[in-house]
């Protein structure tokens, strides 16, 4: 075996002669060696701390010193060097008993020539034993980081065998499960954790996952032993193993703060889109005004005309049942638009419900015609037949369409050219519901038209500009895109989609 570099070695050897004789062997095998030779525990152990060996060579027997004392120190200071005994008196019981301690290999000096093999074997077993070392402190180091990272990031893992229902957790897991480290993960230490309102969709997603090997991807709640609750998505992917049987290795997250966050940011949106109401339906005022008076107006006319049909001597009571009922049909329409405007006001929580977009589009254009009318515009409504519905809170949508045919009609309010607004409703390739509003009115900004969706962005000379923004955020809480296009006709076309109701809520 030829080595790059002279081989650093710690000959522990009282006889001169025999040093020699073994450095000469060495060099014949293609050896080149720098050695030490030491003769007592002074200068080994003394050479050991000072210089840095490849091996240690060592007689069994010297005259102030021996092999097995040498050996021990070794491996207290520098058990990673490879220890070899070249000695005539070493009995073959000795031998194994040194080897048990730790000394890598043994050689008789009768038979020499037995040093390169056993030296080479030393050598790349110090070798592979580093390349061990350095595997298992990078192993160690990366375990470590993995173990910091999910800690950091709230994320731990989790493997489990479905025909063994053995677990495993990392720390991370034990920690947001609130287990002691020492305890064994088991699939009922998950179900005790889990919120009882929602261990039957947990159960349900594992099993529909197991029967289909299929990954699951889910959000539920834990109830803690203290009575708080924290909210977890869990992510896992279905293998199988050699034998053949399922596993799911995935991933637990805490996602409470998140959670408090999203509806902390929840209650504000929703304070802002009240406000933003409030402030739409102000600059509404005169046309709302105008509308509820003309029903009022005619049910006072024919509350008149009523009475005079029953002060008459001879009564015309048919006359004033017409009369009556023109009063009731006249006071409810006046209730309807009251009702509506109501429920744009209201300041309540998000419900989430089936809605009817055309239904949202028919109120809002009755709701604002007479504004549209005043300003002499064209309202025209395409609504497609066999629009699905779409699952979404319906105040909220209402915002949306209010903010964009206000906007449209504040859009034509000074434009020379015909206004026209049209509203259309079609179902998209993919069964999504595509709702536009168009206008001929003055158009998009011709630098970045995107910015007219930011907030406190305002072409009007009056407003705070966070109607868009708003219905932006409102269109993709629900799942859909809003965006603007130029109208090729003059003015601008503002476009939202909505993901359909699914047949089957899970």
């Amino acid at each position: 075996m030829l080595v790059s570099s002279p081989l650093r070695i710690l000959h522990l050897e009282d006889d001169p002669k025999d040093a020699d004789l073994l450095q000469a062997t060495l060099e014949a095998d293609g050896f080149a060696c720098n050695i030490t030779r030491v003769e007592n525990r002074i200068n080994f152990c003394a050479s050991l701390e000072k210089s840095d060996f490849d091996l240690i060579l060592a007689d069994y027997t010297l005259p102030s010193f021996d092999g097995i004392s040498a050996l021990k120190i070794v491996m207290e200071m520098r058990p990673e060097l490879p220890f070899i005994f070249v000695s005539g008196t070493l009995d073959e019981e000795v031998a194994i008993d040194a080897l048990k301690i730790g000394a890598t290999d043994y050689v008789f000096k009768t038979r020499l020539s037995r040093i390169t093999p056993a030296l080479q074997r030393a050598l790349r077993e110090c070798q592979n034993r580093a390349e061990r070392k350095r595997a298992q402190d990078a192993l160690q180091r990366s375990e470590g980081y993995l173990a910091e990272a999910q800690k950091i990031s709230q994320t731990g893992s989790f493997g489990w065998s479905v025909s063994t229902g053995a677990l495993f957790w990392s720390e991370e897991t034990f920690r947001i499960f609130q287990y002691d480290r020492m305890t064994t993960p088991m699939p009922e230490l998950v179900l005790q954790r889990t919120h009882p309102e929602d261990v039957a969709f947990v159960l349900r997603t594992i099993e529909r996952a197991t029967r289909e090997l299929q990954d699951f991807d889910i959000s539920h709640r834990l109830l803690m032993p203290d009575g708080s609750v924290k909210h977890v998505h869990v992510l896992a992917h279905a293998v199988r193993d050699i034998s053949g049987e399922i596993e799911f290795i995935g991933t637990v997250r805490d996602v409470t703060e998140r959670k408090r966050a999203e509806d902390r940011l929840r209650k504000a949106q929703s304070e802002l889109a009240h406000a933003n109401r409030v402030t739409t339906m102000g600059e509404l005022a005169a046309s709302v005004a105008h509308e509820v008076n003309q029903p009022i107006a005619a049910a006072v006319t024919n509350a008149n005309t009523c009475l005079r049909w029953l002060m008459r001597d001879q009564p015309d009571l048919e006359e004033a049942r017409a009369a009556a009922m023109r009063i009731v049909k006249d006071a409810t329409r006046a209730g309807e638009i009251i009702n509506r405007i109501r429920l744009f006001f209201s300041k309540s929580a998000q419900q989430w419900e089936l809605t009817d977009v055309d239904e949202i589009i028919r109120g809002m254009i009755a709701l604002l015609r007479d504004e549209a009318i005043q300003h002499k515009i064209s309202f025209r409504a395409e609504l497609a037949t066999g629009i699905p519905k779409i699952m979404g809170d319906r105040v909220q949508l209402q915002q949306v369409m209010l903010n964009l045919i206000m906007n449209g009609i504040d859009a034509m309010k000074d434009v020379d050219r015909p206004r026209e607004l049209i509203i259309k409703t079609q179902r998209t390739k993919n069964d999504q519901l595509l709702v536009s509003v168009s206008d001929t009115g003055v158009g998009l900004p011709e630098q970045n038209a995107d910015q007219i969706f930011n907030a406190f962005f305002t072409t009007k000379a009056q407003g705070i500009g966070m109607g868009l923004s708003i219905s932006r955020s409102i269109v993709e809480m629900h799942g859909g895109r809003l965006w603007a296009e130029k109208n090729a006709a003059g003015g601008a076309i503002f476009l939202f989609t909505l993901p359909a109701a699914c047949d089957t809520v899970i």
